[in-house]
């Protein structure tokens, strides 16, 4: 993210990679987890557990009851009926940097997570954005194999902010990474637009299959996959694209992308017109022109954003919600701001975004410590289910804690 707003804020032997299933003790027997519809759209967020320190995400394996979430300073943890695990689900404090903007970032689990045991982690080191590959342990589902990291990627950076560190895997079974610029401020290296750098890029790559030499290959869609450009790069002219999301519906990409003196963004890109997009930076911080001389030609300029000026000052992109509990918010983007921290919402219609959705409002949830929405809020995405998870740095009145909520509705 921008600011300080955060820092306050391999392939084991037990994975076989083959699609066949694992030892059985691999899978969590924890039962799925059902819900009564409730209709309505009247939005609350409620305190359901808190971290050690500042929360940075929570989401889950494909078809897995578990919501995993992630604390900075390097451990995952595992909540399970509103109650996170003691002992992490892995810990690797001892081998990042933390905290400001660095820390543990990302997290995303192989489609196949409940046959081949594989996920991936986004963490910073003193020079470096790191990817690298986790297997679970071959004894214990709630425990991952903490002897079972592989770099995948490593890309050197030069200063500790702007480091983005969001994974999801895409509708197509690739593995995105968003990065940021590398940091400082007004991308000094001019790396969003140089498209043979992995800084300040959406990157797309094949985690199924190696390339010589590297731990992955590069999908064939890639824009640069035959030169012009480094092959893993699928989009670029980002600044700090610290959280994004695919809709689970569409397969749409909204991007919340972090700007820089004066404007947050939200880009959206339809289904099948996201490979080769230049989203602008640092030629335009949003829609206005940062470093002359400009040219929106080629540009895909932001459906949404917000000035520093309205309090805005890291947007924090959200999720498309596609869960069954409350049916009246199908469809629904959420999103929110670091600064701000204010719900908004965006429905698509008629090829447009429609920001503020009528009919939705939000409560102060009764445990929250302070009036309406949570403060600090660093992520808000779905679990395996659609359901959606905010995170918080801080949490209760203290920077010690961080918090999970989860955003529920009623009438």
């Amino acid at each position: 993210m921008r600011r300080a707003a955060l820092g306050l804020a391999v392939l084991g032997a037990c994975g076989n990679g083959s699609g066949k299933p694992l030892d059985s003790g691999l899978v969590s027997d924890a039962p799925a987890l059902t819900c009564q519809p409730v209709s309505g759209t009247h939005v609350t967020m409620r305190l359901v557990a808190t971290t050690n320190g500042p929360g940075i995400l929570a989401t889950s394996p494909p078809d897995d009851p578990r919501v995993f979430v992630i604390e900075q300073q390097g451990r995952i943890r595992i909540l399970t009926d509103d109650k996170l695990s003691t002992t992490p689900f892995l810990d690797i404090g001892d081998i990042m940097a933390c905290c400001g903007e660095q820390g543990l970032l990302g997290l995303a689990f192989h489609p196949q997570y409940k046959t081949n045991g594989t996920f991936f982690v986004f963490y910073t080191t003193s020079n470096a954005n790191v990817l690298a590959r986790y297997q679970v342990s071959a004894t214990d589902p709630d425990r991952a194999d903490p002897a079972s990291g592989v770099v995948v990627l490593s890309i050197p950076d030069f200063a500790t902010n702007h480091n983005g560190g969001m994974l999801e895997f895409g509708p197509d079974g690739y593995l995105y990474i968003g990065t940021g610029d590398g940091g400082g401020g007004g991308d000094p290296q001019q790396n969003g637009q140089n498209t043979s750098t992995l800084l300040a890029k959406m990157l797309r790559i094949d985690v199924d299959t190696k390339d010589p030499g590297k731990e992955y290959s590069i999908p064939p869609g890639n824009p640069f996959a035959s030169g012009g450009g480094a092959p893993e790069v699928f989009m670029y002219g980002l600044r700090n694209p610290w959280r994004w999301s695919f809709d689970r519906g569409t397969g749409d990409l909204w991007i919340g992308d972090v700007g820089q003196d004066a404007i947050e963004e939200l880009d959206f890109l339809p289904a099948g017109m996201q490979a080769g997009t230049n989203l602008g930076w640092h030629m335009y911080e949003a829609d206005a022109c940062y470093a002359a001389p400009c040219s929106p030609s080629g540009i895909h300029m932001p459906e949404f954003e917000r000035n520093h000026s309205t309090g805005w000052c890291s947007i924090i992109g959200g999720q498309v919600y596609r869960g069954s509990c409350y049916p009246d918010l199908v469809g629904t983007y959420f999103f929110t701001d670091y600064c701000a921290h204010v719900l908004a919402t965006a429905k698509l219609g008629a090829g447009n975004i429609v920001v503020d959705f009528p009919g939705s409002s939000v409560v102060a949830p009764p445990n929250a410590p302070v009036d309406g929405f949570p403060e600090t809020p660093s992520s808000l995405h779905a679990d395996s289910r659609g359901e959606l998870y905010l995170t918080t740095t801080t949490c209760c009145g203290t920077s010690l804690l961080g918090g999970v909520y989860h955003l529920e509705a009623g009438p």
